[in-house]
């Protein structure tokens, strides 16, 4: 079975999962008529199939990784910012909202959707007559999905209320929050519990569903959040170590080092033409959310919106997009001109463009701050799929295996120093980028030697911007290194010293700093609808 149609049954079952699982939580009716009661499914294996893509299902969801993560919540840091007019309370991309947001509220309730879905699987998974592995493989999915879906409550919200049951009474919504240590300690036993029981990659083939390693890749990154702010339980550096060496031990995952020469000559910007082809690489994404057009069939599609904030363009075959991604000056003085990431991950032209034509414009090498992010092209996506204006079928990188290796990097540091263990790791994504061999020492892409343990974190947290810019991990990553408000504060110096007008220096400075002004940014709020229900609940400080 090739792995685009494997792709179409898994959308497919998705799709039955939503009808058959989803419920509109009508104020009049305490028995909905349109749920699909437990007793009366969980029956055979087809359906427990069916339930596990419902709980997969929100992470293509707006508020997800359709959208609200990496744009709505990801686009004003120091490596991106967003060029268009703010309305009041309704922006996030420029710090511009309240708990009334409907992102705030997306973001919560999707989770919550995905928790609900997989505690209803978890305790439904041994009914039917089935192999036990395939049930085991089932049940470490939801297990992985559940903690995940808690792992994005609480590194956005703090503590918030943990939930290792389904609902049984809708009567039953005065829930209390959980202290994140202990949120995150279950979102730890979830995931650990999941490991031995998923798939390998290599048995999965793609990438839209969770394997061995991308548990121990995650398990990696969750213990790095854990280590810094704001638990800052720095045991936890050993852990991401002994994770984050899990998977490069296992051997199933690696680097993507050959391109597709049709198109370029650098592996890394293949990564991501392979995203938006709907080619899996399951060595190098180890973990996507899934997105796929497939044509003018609607009723088996999902859109996500990579590429459509991307190089500005109005011709639809060629892809439409409106340049709301754009890049920082810091971000672009981070790559050497040698490194090849940079022309690909910042687009060094924009499109003089129409309905029906398209022309590249290249950017004077001062124009810096006008330039858009150039990862996901939608003149990849394929032809015979006519194009949305809003939407696209990119899949969105949630883990990559560049990412395990610098969290290797980074956690090593922390706990021995930066060794060579250290710097093999970080040197290796460093060598891809400049389009090198990685195992064979560089001159021109490796990190000096001898760095002290500060610099060498420091050399960190510049090569996280340069290889995973744009992904939905740089926020996250400031605010665990502690360091937030003191970047938005410099970025806004930096945008206001650019040679932009003044009117765009100050709307574009703005969520700059107003999220540098007040520590309450690095929460969200809870939202309205769960504050005005939930009498036990509290509001994060500031809100």
């Amino acid at each position: 079975m090739n792995q685009l149609y494997t792709k179409r049954i898994f959308l497919l079952l998705l799709v039955l999962a939503i009808m058959a699982l989803s419920s509109c939580k009508k104020l009049l009716e305490k028995e909905p008529s349109d749920f699909v009661q437990p007793q009366n499914y969980f029956n055979s294996e087809a359906d427990l199939n069916l339930a596990l893509a419902g709980v997969y299902d929100p992470l293509g969801s707006e508020y997800l990784y359709a959208s609200g993560l990496w744009f709505q919540f990801g686009n004003c840091t120091d490596e991106s910012f967003y060029p268009n007019s703010a309305n009041a309370f309704a922006a996030p991309m420029f710090y511009q909202y309240d708990y009334t947001n409907s992102y705030v509220s997306g973001l919560w309730e999707q989770c919550y959707i995905g928790i609900e879905r997989a505690n209803l699987l978890i305790e439904n998974v041994s009914k039917p007559v089935m192999d036990e592995k395939r049930r085991q493989a089932i049940l470490g999915e939801a297990l992985f999905l559940r903690g995940f879906y808690h792992f994005m409550l609480v590194s956005n919200y703090g503590d918030i209320p943990l939930k290792l049951a389904s609902t049984k009474s809708v009567n039953v919504v005065e829930i209390p929050r959980t202290p994140s240590a202990q949120v995150y300690a279950q979102v730890l036993k979830d995931m650990q519990d999941a490991e031995l029981k998923v798939n390998k990659a290599s048995t999965i083939g793609n990438s839209s569903r969770i394997s061995q390693t991308t548990v121990e890749g995650m398990l990696a990154r969750v213990c790095l959040y854990m280590a810094g702010n704001p638990l800052n339980d720095k045991a936890k550096y050993a852990d991401a170590l002994s994770w984050a060496q899990k998977v490069v031990i296992s051997g199933e995952n690696a680097l993507l080092t050959t391109p597709n020469l049709t198109y370029t000559n650098s592996p890394y910007s293949q990564i991501f033409i392979n995203e938006a082809q709907d080619v899996y690489d399951v060595k190098e994404c180890m973990w996507e959310a899934d997105f796929n057009m497939f044509g003018n069939n609607t009723a088996f599609s999902e859109g996500g919106r990579l590429g459509t904030y991307g190089i500005a363009c109005n011709n639809l075959d060629t892809g439409y997009a409106s340049s709301n991604v754009r890049t920082t000056i810091k971000l672009y003085n981070l790559y050497q001109t040698a490194d090849r990431r940079r022309d690909w991950a910042i687009a060094p032209f924009t499109y003089t463009s129409t309905t029906t034509s398209a022309t590249r414009v290249p950017y004077a090498a001062t124009a810096v701050i006008n330039r858009a992010c150039g990862k996901w092209r939608r003149s990849f996506e394929p032809l015979s799929s006519p194009k949305q204006q809003f939407k696209s079928g990119q899949n969105f990188p949630i883990l990559r295996y560049a990412d395990v290796l610098l969290m290797l990097a980074e956690a090593e540091n922390e706990v021995n120093g930066p060794t060579a263990t250290a710097y093999n790791a970080i040197n290796s994504v460093r060598r891809r980028g400049y389009a090198l061999p990685v195992n064979v020492a560089s001159a021109v892409a490796d990190l000096a030697p001898g760095l002290s343990k500060n610099s060498f974190r420091q050399a960190i947290m510049d090569e996280r911007a340069r290889e995973l810019c744009f992904e939905a991990l740089r926020k996250p990553d400031l605010i665990r290194w502690g360091v937030f408000t003191q970047v938005m504060s410099a970025t806004a110096a930096e945008i206001n010293g650019s040679n932009a007008t003044a009117t765009n220096k100050a709307l574009w400075s703005l969520g700059y700093n107003t999220a540098a002004s007040s520590s309450r940014y690095l929460l969200l709020p809870i939202p309205a609808l769960e504050i005005n229900v939930n009498r036990a609940m509290t509001q994060n400080p500031g809100w």
